[in-house]
């Protein structure tokens, strides 16, 4: 049986043209990585999976979709793989949290800003957006365990439109300013 994911549909007023680099909006990838997400859970693309399960002691990443207008994610985290902060490059970007929580630093023109994304939180990505994403600890229950739980990929369904042909990397210097360090070009998602 196959699972076809459908585009988003954008209607587009003749009075106002689309601007910016495809006619989908964030709120359109939103709601793209929202209906992925929902078919990561109900087992639709458990073909996709690698055999023994996602890694986790690695990142793992596998497209869903793909286009001339989309691209869609499925993306693993685990502790100590970060993106390095980067941008998407002439795409914008949004992600669904799956399961597990997320770390997003976010450059806001003054300073690296840190919201926590659990399981189905949601974030957006327009142009000129800078940050790194990185595994999250989940908070520890009450009362605390004894032993350590075994750490968990948290899963994420990304979306870019149109599809990343290349991302830049940056650096924060001394004086709190964001440097451009390099750009390379790419057809795979988030830093990998």
């Amino acid at each position: 049986m196959s699972v076809s994911f459908a585009t988003p549909a954008v209607v587009s007023s003749p009075l106002k043209p689309a601007s910016g680099p495809t006619r989908l909006r964030v709120p359109d990838l939103l709601h793209a990585t929202d209906q992925a997400a929902d078919h990561v859970l109900s087992g639709r693309y458990d073909h996709l999976l690698p055999s023994g399960g996602v890694p986790d002691s690695k990142r793992w990443f596998t497209r869903i979709h793909g286009d001339e207008e989309l691209d869609v994610w499925l993306i693993s985290w685990v502790p100590g793989h970060a993106t390095e902060l980067h941008d998407h490059g002439g795409s914008l970007g949004a992600l669904t949290v799956v399961s597990g929580s997320l770390s997003e630093f976010r450059w806001d023109g003054k300073g690296l800003r840190r919201r926590r994304l659990d399981a189905g939180d949601q974030a957006g990505f327009p142009l000129g957006w800078v940050h790194d994403v990185v595994w999250a600890p989940r908070p520890v229950p009450q009362p605390a365990m004894k032993a350590a739980p075994a750490v968990a990929p948290t899963l994420s369904v990304h979306a870019y439109s149109p599809p990343l042909t290349a991302m830049s990397y940056y650096e924060v210097t001394d004086r709190n300013r964001l440097r451009r360090d390099r750009t390379e070009l790419t057809d795979q998602p988030e830093g990998s």
